[in-house]
């Protein structure tokens, strides 16, 4: 019986579209859209691609509550 194996590389992608990003944070795009903070990046000419690290860090400050402290913060300001 012979044995064969397979070498598979995934490089995942940093920066998506804003279906992508909505979908990456579980998320219907009209939620997300409406939802999250996260600007996305312009890219010359045209796109507008989110950052996943943006994403990590916007979703790990809801888990802690920051982001809550920070929107009271801000409109305590105005």
């Amino acid at each position: 019986m012979s044995t064969t194996s397979l070498n598979i590389s995934v490089i995942e992608k940093r920066m998506m579209n804003a279906t992508e990003a909505a979908h990456y944070c579980g998320l219907a795009v009209k939620h997300f859209k409406s939802l999250c903070p996260v600007q996305p990046v312009l890219i010359p000419p045209k796109y507008k691609q989110y950052d996943r690290s943006d994403l990590d860090r916007w979703l790990d400050d809801l888990k802690t509550g920051s982001d809550v402290i920070s929107q009271n913060e801000i409109l305590g300001r105005l």
